[in-house]
């Protein structure tokens, strides 16, 4: 990978990480709002650390190990930049299991949000799925069967990789769904400030699954997505101490991040099958749709602003 399809990866990681995180940082501030000083900063300060080593480190690096158990830790670390046959060759081997359960995981997150979930509708299609929530679960059964049907005449542990990409959805959006009524009690609750530092914590490691799945679109390479994610990471934590207001005005932000995750999804599943994807296309694809998105926030904003 040449340093520009690098430069481009990280700055794709960490616009998709950030945008993708929005959620978890308006819980965040909210939250914090309602802690002393001394709990406030030591949240920002070691909850970054363990956000981005922890979770956003330690994860893809461990999926990457599990799914190649051929290969030691480290050189699960360090494997797109070997130059050794037998780990890139475990890496080729494995790759398709790995990217059908993300790709798996980021279709459903997407179509969830599609039918289910509350939204500012960014596109006029959009109220037409909300009406028909209930055929989500239908369809995501049926495209279930047919990877699963597909990925048997290619692999047996890529249908296995794809169901488990499936459970992984249910098990996260499960804890999401908690996380989302927790805070409103959570805010009205007299809880210490530790007990508010372990739930974000907790929040912040069921959020991050979308962006460390995510990152495997973009590339294989455990380092890669540690400084692309990381970076995102320290973008939201900074959105949270003090722009997180300013953030919530540009209503079509979540949009945005959700058609990435359609796209990333996509070319994950695409991926898998055989296709042959550039390493430009998902942080391209990724600029392109928030950016879409942005600018359909701000002419918004505008409009308003003229009526006012």
């Amino acid at each position: 990978m040449s340093i520009a399809a690098m430069v481009l990866t990280v700055l794709g990681l960490c616009l998709f990480e950030t945008v993708s995180s929005i959620d978890n940082a308006i819980i965040n501030a909210e939250v914090l709002s309602t802690m002393q000083a001394k709990a406030r900063r030591w949240f920002l300060i070691w909850g970054i650390i363990i956000a981005v080593f922890l979770v956003r480190g330690l994860l893809p690096w461990f999926i990457v190990w599990a799914a190649t158990p051929g290969l030691g830790p480290v050189e699960a670390l360090t494997a797109t930049f070997s130059s050794d046959p037998r780990v890139t060759d475990a890496i080729r081997q494995s790759s398709p299991m790995l990217l059908v359960a993300g790709g798996v995981f980021l279709l459903f997150l997407f179509l969830h949000w599609l039918f289910i979930e509350h939204k500012n509708f960014g596109l006029f299609i959009e109220p037409f799925f909300v009406k028909r929530g209930v055929w989500f679960f239908a369809l995501v059964s049926i495209i279930l069967t047919a990877i699963v049907w597909h990925s048997l005449k290619i692999e047996k542990m890529m249908a296995f990789a794809a169901v488990l990409g499936s459970t992984a959805f249910f098990i996260t959006h499960g804890f999401k769904q908690n996380a989302e009524e927790s805070e409103r009690g959570l805010l009205n609750r007299n809880m210490t400030d530790i007990s508010k530092i372990l739930y974000l914590e907790v929040i912040d490691m069921t959020f991050s699954i979308d962006g460390v799945l995510g990152a495997f679109a973009f590339t294989l390479s455990v380092p890669l997505i540690l400084v692309g994610n990381g970076l995102g990471a320290f973008v939201v934590r900074e959105l949270t101490i003090g722009n997180i207001e300013r953030v919530k005005r540009y209503r079509y932000l979540k949009n945005g991040a959700m058609y990435s995750i359609l796209v990333l999804g996509c070319v994950m599943l695409a991926d898998a099958f055989g296709a042959h994807i550039p390493t430009w296309m998902s942080p391209a694809c990724t600029f392109a749709v928030i950016g879409f998105f942005f600018w359909k926030s701000v002419r918004h904003n505008r409009e308003e602003a003229a009526k006012a």
